[in-house]
Formats: structure tokens, C-alpha cells, sequence
């Protein structure tokens, strides 16, 4: 087993989920799942969330493949995948009973072609994707109403869902996820006062679940508060949560330099004294990137220490000084100690990005260490 790995608390877990749970509640919960579940392993997550005697309703995935795999590895509850229609085998989604999302009327040709085409008999859920601002995916809230109308009138669907998604859900000043939500209830108000059936209304992600209670409707979608992590700084603590993943190495090697020699390519450090420098066996390759060079940490010993000299594919040092580091010593790179943690907030801030980024880029050659 490689010495690098990323240790993934499945209490942790549980505990997020349980706690976005009493908030939200009476909501149903949609969790997101996709990306390999941010990192942490798909299938092991999910079997740890249905582990749970109050578990999700509804799982969500990006890509019809992640739908697919969760099946294959005997996922029963309902999965909605968010991709466009177009950019898939249509036919995928009645094999592996998929929930597809529609926003056009050429989907709804694709999706009567498929079930033509392998003679499938049951009506089709769907769920619908209302643009209220991303301006992304999802047909625009103004044209939305006939759009449905049309929709449920065709015998070969059935409406299980309507949705939206928010661009500044998670930031102090969100008044366009408010402009946002108010399009989107004046569409669902619409169509309930025109007896037209929306199925399971949601809107909300992890950063409406934390700031706008008035969007949880019958469902909301957590995604990185899932995994412990709010979706930014900007917005409150009303949940508490706890970082799923750790990353956890041991010290390679320990190299005594003099005053004046650099480590690593570009010999972006030079030592200003003596000193000891550790190897550690992850670089950017593992996902821990080239723009923390010189700027970031690791716990070893219950002690902080910087990482010095450029970043490498394999391969990252720390300088510690005249401390007595052995070979085969913990380094925590992403995770606490007793008196010390370094959070994905840390490499967020050096890096300028967000928790998501963080955990997905954590690479398939990292070994995942399920505890629980």
C-alpha cells in the first residue's frame, strides 16, 4: 500500500448528512454524488449514506456513466443525472432506469425515439431544468410554463421533478439568488394554479440549505456540505460539519543541507542556515499543486512546517529545521492533529479556489482508506 492516502471518515459523513437532515426537514434530500462523490469514492459513499435508517431519497450525478456505475453496483433509490440530453445515449437512461434532465422539445423527441427503439413500456420520469439566471443549462423561466404545459399533457412522461440552481446562493450579498427564487415560485405557483403537476419542486444547493430556508420547496440538493466543507467563507455556520477526507503521508527521506544550497527544480528555496530537509510522496500529480510552492504546510509531530522548493509530479519537502524526523514518520498534508489542523480552507486560500476543487482534484492514484 502506498505510503500517501486519503483517509475517508464515513461518520463524518453520516454526521453532515444527518445534520443537513434536521435542517431542512420536512424536506426530502437529493444528495450529490457526482464527480466520484468529490473525490471521496462514489460507491463507498453512497452505500454509507443508504447505511443510514433515515437515508436519501434521491441521489444526484453529473454524467450518465456515474448513473450507470452506481447501478451496476446495485444502487436501487432514484438518480437524477444533470447533463444535457444531447450529449448522451438517450437509450442509457430507460436501460438503467436514470431520471433524465429536460429542457427542450427535441429531449423529449430523443427521449420517444429510445423508448420506441427498445420497446420500453413504462411512462418516463423526468425532471425539468428552469433557467432563472445561471444561464446555463435549463429552458429560460419565461418560457418555461408553456414548455410544461406541453409536457404534461404527454402520455409517454411523467413529471417528477422541476428545478433550478442558483449563482450566489452562497455569498453575503445573494439578492440575485433572491431575484432567482422569486422567478422560480411565481412559475411554480403558475402551474399549481393551473392544476399542471410539478412533481418534487427543488432548488436548493449546500450554499441555499445554509442561507435561504425559503427554497428548501420538497427537496434540497447538498453537494459539498456533504463532505464538510460550507460552499464558501461568506456564508454562516448553521450547520455544523465535519471534513470527510484526510490526507495522510510519511516521511520519505531526511537530508541534512548547508547554508546556501536550494532544493528542487528552479531552486526556488535556499537554505538561509543548516538544515534538516523531509521528502514526502505526493506531488502534483496527487493534487496538491505546483502553486503551493513555498507557501504551504504539513503537521508532523503535532508541529507545523512549511513546504520548501518547487512542487514536483511525485514528490514534495518540508524544512524542519534541527527537529529530530525519522524516516517513516506521519505527515499530515490535509487534516488536525491534537494542538494543529490544516483544512481544505488552507490550500483554498493559497490557491484561490474553492473546497470542491480541492477534493476532486485529489488524484485516482491516491489510495482511499474507508473508516468509520
Amino acid at each position: 500500500m502506498r505510503s500517501s492516502q486519503a483517509i475517508i471518515n464515513l461518520s463524518n459523513l453520516k454526521k453532515n448528512f444527518s445534520n443537513i437532515r434536521k435542517k431542512v426537514y420536512p424536506a426530502k434530500v437529493m444528495a450529490v454524488v457526482k464527480a466520484d462523490a468529490y473525490g471521496h469514492g462514489v460507491i463507498e459513499v453512497v452505500k454509507a449514506l443508504n447505511s443510514l435508517e433515515d437515508k436519501p431519497e434521491y441521489y444526484a450525478v453529473a454524467l450518465v456513466d456515474e448513473g450507470i456505475e452506481l447501478r451496476n453496483a446495485g444502487i436501487k433509490e432514484p438518480i437524477l443525472v444533470f447533463d444535457a440530453l444531447v450529449n448522451n445515449n438517450v437509450e442509457d437512461y430507460l436501460i438503467y432506469n436514470l431520471i433524465p434532465t429536460v429542457f427542450t422539445l427535441k429531449d423529449l423527441d430523443s427521449l420517444r425515439a429510445a423508448k420506441d427503439k427498445i420497446n420500453y413500456k413504462e411512462n418516463i420520469r423526468v425532471h425539468i431544468k428552469i433557467d432563472t439566471g445561471m444561464n446555463r443549462l435549463g429552458i429560460n423561466y419565461k418560457e418555461a410554463f408553456d414548455f410544461i404545459k406541453y409536457l404534461s399533457s404527454q402520455t409517454a412522461f411523467i413529471i417528477d421533478g422541476i428545478y433550478t440552481h442558483f449563482a450566489t446562493s452562497d455569498v453575503y450579498n445573494n439578492s440575485f439568488a433572491k431575484l432567482q427564487l422569486k422567478r422560480f415560485k411565481e412559475l411554480i405557483e403558475q402551474l399549481r394554479q393551473n392544476n399542471i403537476s410539478t412533481g418534487l419542486v427543488h432548488a436548493a444547493n449546500s450554499g441555499a440549505i445554509i442561507n435561504m430556508s425559503d427554497s428548501y420547496f420538497d427537496m434540497v440538493r447538498p453537494g459539498i456540505s456533504l463532505y464538510g466543507y460550507y460552499p464558501s467563507q461568506l456564508t454562516d455556520q448553521s450547520i455544523r460539519l465535519f471534513p470527510v477526507m484526510s490526507i495522510i503521508s510519511k516521511v520519505a527521506s531526511v537530508k541534512r543541507i548547508s547554508k546556501g544550497e536550494t532544493v528542487s527544480y528552479s531552486r526556488k528555496f535556499k537554505a538561509s542556515k543548516p538544515t534538516n530537509i523531509v521528502s514526502v510522496s505526493f506531488g502534483y500529480a496527487d493534487g496538491y499543486s505546483r502553486r503551493m510552492t513555498n507557501k504551504s504546510f504539513a503537521i508532523i509531530k503535532d508541529k507545523i512546517y512549511k513546504q520548501v522548493g518547487v512542487v514536483t509530479m511525485d514528490r514534495i519537502m518540508f524544512d524542519v529545521g534541527n527537529d529530530k524526523i525519522n524516516v517513516g514518520d506521519e505527515v499530515i498534508l490535509l487534516g488536525k492533529s491534537k494542538k494543529h489542523e490544516i483544512s481544505g480552507w488552507d490550500w483554498c486560500n493559497i490557491l484561490k479556489t474553492i473546497p470542491y476543487e480541492i477534493t476532486c482534484n485529489i488524484s485516482k492514484r491516491v489510495p482511499r482508506i474507508y473508516i468509520d
